[in-house]
């Protein structure tokens, strides 16, 4: 008989998983405490904009293999296998992760655990903490020790989290240290996971803390190399050198990689920032804050693109943005996404607002976020509308349509013909063969 579901926690993280999980085959009960986005969900329509989910989603549904509830009470009855999805957002004011949510769900399910069953935390937290959650549930559980927890971190990409889900590059199954607990655990995730098993997909299996390190190791890692090619384009800058064709030879060097070597305005979303903060924190509770000190200089460096941004805008109209328009084409930290979390695209806008610019913002999928996030940024219905009048027009995001605009399009509306391209990702000759004055980070 199959193991039935539940995903604790329907953000990105759960109702992703949840949907994935379903249309596996898989029964599955998806909890949150948040009546509105269960009712959403139940309906079909996706909270967020992820390319690929919401058919997955209504297919589930359609199927009656997915479902959505607000009781833990029902949860704890219908679930084999509880996945914890549950948010690790930064502490207001600090760098340390906020556990409240995670731990508030453990405390709420555990009471109610009655029967045999496994917890499968896939949240990213702090080390340690799977060890103190798994006493927790051995306290709280009624069934006692037969309550199991694993933590089974999760690699989700924004815009590709149905494939990193269906096809992941790698499984990691944190366990207990007692024998009979763990062989259980992992025997019950092996089975889950047996279809991307069959393809392939790398099984590691670790302890606790392994486990949890595997998550923010890998953003840390992820992270340092975005700022590295970024602070190679601040020497490039000094030096009147091409960050481009800089990071274009280095991708040939197979011990370097071109993956994520793309210089500009930098990361930001929901997990890298949050998460290298929340490393550096628990590095210092351990004692070891100075193997991580190299990380507040990769924040550091990433926040300073944004200025470098705003500056290069600023000294394309003279010195100033008071009385000058400026159009922004982005909103989102990334394209193929609507997250505005910690988006640098948006802090610049709001940035150039506050230095006295008029600026409007268009984003293919990130409108509504983007308006709830920075009201007082005025926005437009298309890229043209947003860069209608402007003096200088900004590229923010590397969404597709960005890329392939026409330059004489957008020089129709524009007040100057002023453009910075903030993520590489236009051809300089060909606007500048257009009558545009091209500026971007890290080039001459």
């Amino acid at each position: 008989m199959a193991h039935r579901l539940t995903v604790i926690g329907t953000g990105y993280l759960g109702a992703t998983h949840a949907a994935c999980m379903a249309d596996l085959g898989f029964e599955v009960l998806g909890l949150d405490v948040d009546a509105e986005r269960i009712a959403r969900l139940a309906a079909g329509d996706l909270p967020f904009y992820e390319p690929g989910l919401e058919p997955l989603l209504r297919r589930g549904l359609e199927s009656g293999r997915l479902r959505f509830t607000t009781s833990y009470d029902e949860a704890a009855e219908f679930g084999d296998v509880h996945f914890l999805c549950v948010g690790t957002p930064q502490k207001a004011g600090e760098y340390a992760a906020d556990l409240a949510y995670v731990e508030e769900a453990v405390t709420r399910l555990a009471a109610r655990l009655r029967r045999p069953c496994l917890v499968v935390g896939k949240s990213t937290v702090p080390v340690g903490t799977a060890d103190r959650l798994a006493r927790r549930i051995a306290e709280l559980a009624p069934v006692g020790g037969d309550a199991v927890l694993a933590w089974n971190p999760e690699f989700l990409r924004e815009g590709f989290a149905c494939k990193d889900t269906l096809h992941p590059d790698r499984i990691v199954v944190g366990l207990p240290a007692d024998q009979g607990a763990a062989g259980h655990a992992e025997k019950v995730l092996r089975e889950v996971y047996a279809p991307m098993l069959a393809e392939g997909t790398p099984f590691v299996v670790a302890d606790y803390p392994t486990s949890e390190l595997v998550k923010v190791s890998a953003n840390a890692f992820l992270a340092t190399k975005i700022s590295f090619i970024n602070a190679m384009a601040e020497v490039c800058e000094a030096a009147h050198a091409d960050v481009t064709k800089l990071s274009e030879a280095l991708s040939y060097d197979d011990r370097i990689g071109g993956r994520f070597l793309g210089p500009g305005l930098g990361f930001g979303g929901g997990c890298l920032p949050k998460d290298i903060r929340a490393f550096m924190a628990r590095a210092g509770e351990l004692g070891v804050d100075q193997a991580l000190t190299f990380l507040r200089e990769v924040d550091e460096i990433n926040i300073r693109r944004r200025i470098r941004m705003v500056d290069l805008a600023r000294e394309l109209l003279g010195g100033s943005f008071i009385g000058r328009t400026v159009g922004v084409l982005g909103a989102a930290f990334k394209p193929d996404s609507d997250d505005v979390r910690d988006s640098p695209a948006l802090d610049v806008a709001a940035t150039i607002r506050g230095q006295g610019g008029r600026v409007t913002v268009f984003d293919p999928r990130a409108m509504d976020n983007a308006r709830r996030a920075q009201p007082a940024l005025a926005y437009g219905e298309s890229a043209l509308a947003a860069a209608r009048g402007a003096h200088v027009v900004l590229l923010l995001t590397e969404w597709s349509e960005f890329r392939r605009m026409d330059p004489a399009d957008l020089a129709e509306v524009v007040a100057e013909r002023n453009i910075v391209d903030g993520r590489n990702a236009l051809d300089p000759e060909r606007w500048r063969s257009a009558g545009w004055t091209y500026r971007a980070l890290g080039r001459p």
